[in-house]
């Protein structure tokens, strides 16, 4: 995987300061689309995802020993591959065959849906997949 989570980022803890980090640790540039960062502020994490060849978990083990993030109490993961998403804004009254079908449709991904768990009180869905790239 070239995805990592770094974890325990708190709420004042901005991204161009987790891209300062991680482009110090790594070498590698954001300006140059090396990697991304999305902050997900609702579990205190952020999203790293390297667009070119590294090794994940070398740059866990870097950032895990880096003073700066020890400082700052963050943590990295590598992101574990999942055959699951969350799919949101689904109203409650939508019927999960709908759900489906909408994720087997090509235009949608094309993927073969082995479940659908609603959760209409969050308007929201659990969409599980046959395998984990989401294709039949």
């Amino acid at each position: 995987s070239t995805t990592v989570v770094l974890e325990n980022v708190q709420e004042t803890v901005k991204d161009c300061m987790l891209i300062l980090l991680v482009e110090n640790i790594s070498g590698l540039s954001e300006d140059d689309d090396d990697f991304s960062v999305e902050m997900i502020p609702e579990i205190r994490a952020a999203v790293v995802t390297f667009t070119g060849d590294i090794a994940a978990w070398e740059f866990v083990e870097k950032f895990n020993q880096h003073h700066r993030a020890k400082e700052q109490n963050i943590t990295a993961r590598c992101l574990e591959v999942t055959k699951s998403i969350r799919a949101e804004n689904i109203p409650p009254n939508i019927p999960s065959d709908y759900i489906t079908i909408y994720f087997e449709n090509k235009r949608n991904g094309g993927a073969h849906v082995e479940d659908v768990q609603q959760l209409p009180d969050e308007d929201a869905a659990i969409v599980t997949f046959n395998d984990h790239k989401g294709k039949a």
